[in-house]
């Protein structure tokens, strides 16, 4: 039995998977937490890996790691790293996008050339606000790479370094629909020419580990996410992490001129168009604690309330928010009265609104011409009985909720697999096969009171 490894580098931990190439079946698994924050040293990743994948990799034939988009990794001349990274998660350089969508001539001009309209969380703009303001950092800097290319590349022993097409095509200076780099745009926002990964093909093997496994690509976290969970024409996934991303894979690419789809490639070959909410499972930590409870007890109150929750509306923009952009916006709660100022109804509206914000980003994907006729739930909010209950009276399709699993690392197994293989395709693995899907039972009112709120309070 060949054994292959998928690595998950997320924001908040690293988890490795080791799995059977033919079957996709899990063979074993561990991880490692990463520090809390929206800056962190490369470092400190590569220790979360070593320590997650200590014993675990024996035997392993081939890796791939899928790591958090959008991350800015800065290295010198001899590949040492220039400053902390800034994460998708960072919303410093938000002025920095907004002057560069104007420089460019708005935002049609962004989705016409890459497909996207960059925000905070893209490469791109963070360039410019290193350039802006750190420039004696930014004088030091040869290169940047992505954190999925910076841990492939020193699993690889520090060669060449390379990307693929899903992950770059979240930098905003790689084109999915001409598939190739904008350096233009690169030079633009730095200020001049740095180097950039090599985009190698979705299986090629870009390297080896000392112990001679052969390395894949990698991609993107949510790009390993559609890889693992197998996604077809017509499903659409909406994973409840750190962030929120409602993404579907798609033959052509897509462009979005108000900015809320991202045309992003995928780790296939084709395009994984995808709208990212900034809030989303700690959205229900952050109410547990408000309200003294564990998140067992929030999934009692909120199912004990009445869908709409007496009218009491949650806008969930405890961290700012990118879709839609509001980054230094606040959340806030709409509607109290005395009548209806219960814990079962403020547990309520926080689950409502987080998935009224998802649910808007899969409409514009709709909007985009991507079909979606199922509706996948993952992540760690979708461990959440009362997510699972409330979701189809938002959304307006069939769901399922796929059994729970690290679908990232998994995806970026079956990437090592493929790669492995040499095939035309990946394997084909049934590690998402789900049960019967729960039929929409929609109640407008909801997402209409949560426009109405969103629209007063913030103009969008």
């Amino acid at each position: 039995m060949a054994l292959v490894a998928g690595i998950d580098s997320s924001t908040q931990s690293c988890k490795v998977v080791v799995c059977d190439a033919d079957s996709g079946a899990v063979v074993r698994e561990a991880r490692a937490p990463h520090p809390d924050g929206t800056e962190i040293h490369p470092d400190e990743w590569w220790s979360a890996l070593t320590d997650a994948s200590e014993g675990l990799l024996d035997g392993v034939a081939a890796v791939a790691v899928a790591g958090q988009q959008h991350g800015m990794v800065t290295v010198d001349g001899d590949g040492e790293v220039v400053r902390p990274a800034l994460l998708w998660n960072d919303s410093r350089s938000a002025a920095a996008a907004d002057d560069l969508v104007t420089e460019l001539g708005g935002p049609k001009a962004w989705a016409d050339v890459i497909g996207s309209v960059p925000v905070a969380s893209f490469t791109v703009t963070k360039l410019r606000w290193l350039a802006e303001h750190e420039p004696e950092a930014a004088a030091r800097v040869a290169g940047v790479m992505l954190p999925h290319d910076w841990l492939t590349w020193r699993l690889g022993g520090r060669g060449e370094a390379t990307t693929d097409r899903g992950d770059a095509s979240g930098t905003g200076y790689w084109s999915p629909p001409e598939g190739a780099y904008r350096t233009d745009l690169l030079v633009r926002a730095f200020g001049r020419e740095i180097d950039v990964p090599r985009v190698a093909g979705p299986a090629e093997v870009v390297g080896r580990t000392p112990s001679g496994a052969l390395i894949a690509p990698g991609t993107g976290d949510n790009m390993g996410a559609a890889l693992g969970l197998g996604l077809r024409a017509g499903d659409a996934a909406l994973s409840l992490g750190t962030s929120g991303t409602v993404f579907a894979v798609n033959d052509q690419a897509t462009r979005d001129h108000s900015g809320t789809v991202a045309g992003f490639a995928d780790a296939t070959g084709r395009f994984l168009p995808l709208a990212c909410t900034l809030n989303a499972a700690r959205v229900l930590t952050a109410t547990a604690a408000m309200l003294g409870v564990d998140l067992a007890e929030l999934d009692t109150l909120a199912m004990a309330a009445e869908p709409g929750a007496e009218g009491v509306v949650l806008l969930p923009y405890l961290d700012g928010e990118r879709t839609p952009v509001l980054p230094d916006a606040a959340g806030s709660l709409h509607g109290l009265r005395r009548s209806n100022m219960r814990p079962e109804n403020i547990a309520r509206a926080a689950v409502e609104g987080m998935l009224c914000g998802l649910a808007d980003g899969m409409t514009a994907l709709t909007d985009t011409g991507v079909p979606v006729r199922r509706v996948l739930l993952l992540g760690g909010g979708a461990r959440s009985a009362a997510v699972r209950a409330i979701a189809p009276t938002i959304l307006d399709a069939p769901v399922v909720a796929p059994p729970a699993a690290e679908y990232v690392a998994i995806g970026a197994a079956r990437q090592a697999a493929w790669a492995l293989a040499g095939s035309e395709e990946p394997p084909v693995w049934d590690t998402a096969e789900a049960g019967p899907a729960a039929e929409p039972a929609v109640v407008p009112e909801v997402r209409e009171r949560y426009a109405s709120v969103r629209r007063a309070a913030h103009g969008v």
